[in-house]
């Protein structure tokens, strides 16, 4: 019950040296970024030239620049998954269901606005909705969660979409730059506001 089958489970076998080279690529594009303070600069050609690599190996394995940053987005998201599923309480099991989902909210907001900008980059308008996808991990661990609680009438399927689009939509990509000036931080602001509600909803 606590590990539930996501998309982010085992990659694909890949070759030894086709492994090598992602990682590479993956850790040499990390590095850009921190050195550069931005996404902005980090091109295809540039990444292949910093890694010492070919155009045409950076191609295959991201086929586009915002292929790039979803392969990064993604790496993240298996170690955010992992503190999910097997990290200390409340965020990983041994915690009540509803301390666990207020922890999670917190921790996927926190995750969110740390990745805000490789999450924009990921963006290439191929996703069939504007504002990309929804963790792979989020619906499924909150309906596992509400269904937990005593929620007696609800409906846990559409309540558990309703709470992933208040994490993962929009309104946590979009955040402007004044958003993050406020003397009372945006991401205490929003962890707050899914505790109220979680709370409200679970009428305690």
């Amino acid at each position: 019950m606590e590990r539930p089958a996501l998309p982010l489970g085992s990659p694909p076998t890949e070759r030894a040296d086709a492994v090598r080279n992602r990682k590479h690529l993956l850790a040499t594009a990390r590095e850009m970024l921190a050195e550069q303070c931005g996404a902005d600069g980090l091109t295809m050609d540039g990444l292949a030239e910093r890694a010492g690599l070919g155009k045409g190996t950076v191609f295959r394995r991201f086929g586009t620049r915002a292929g790039i940053f979803q392969a990064l987005l993604e790496d993240d998201e298996h170690a955010f998954q992992e503190q999910v599923l097997a990290g200390p309480a409340p965020l990983g099991p041994g915690a009540a269901p509803l301390d666990r989902l207020i922890a999670y909210g917190r921790a996927r907001v926190a995750f969110m606005i740390r990745h805000r900008d490789i999450a924009r980059a990921s963006l290439d308008g191929r996703q069939p909705i504007p504002a990309g996808t929804e963790s792979p991990l989020s619906r499924t661990h909150i309906r596992m969660l509400l269904g937990q609680m005593r929620l007696d009438g609800a409906d846990l399927e559409m309540l558990a979409i309703q709470l992933t689009a208040a994490l993962d939509g929009p309104p946590l990509l979009y955040l402007s730059a004044s958003d993050f000036t406020e003397p009372t931080g945006i991401e205490e602001r929003i962890g707050q506001a899914w505790q109220d509600l979680l709370r409200r909803l679970c009428g305690t």
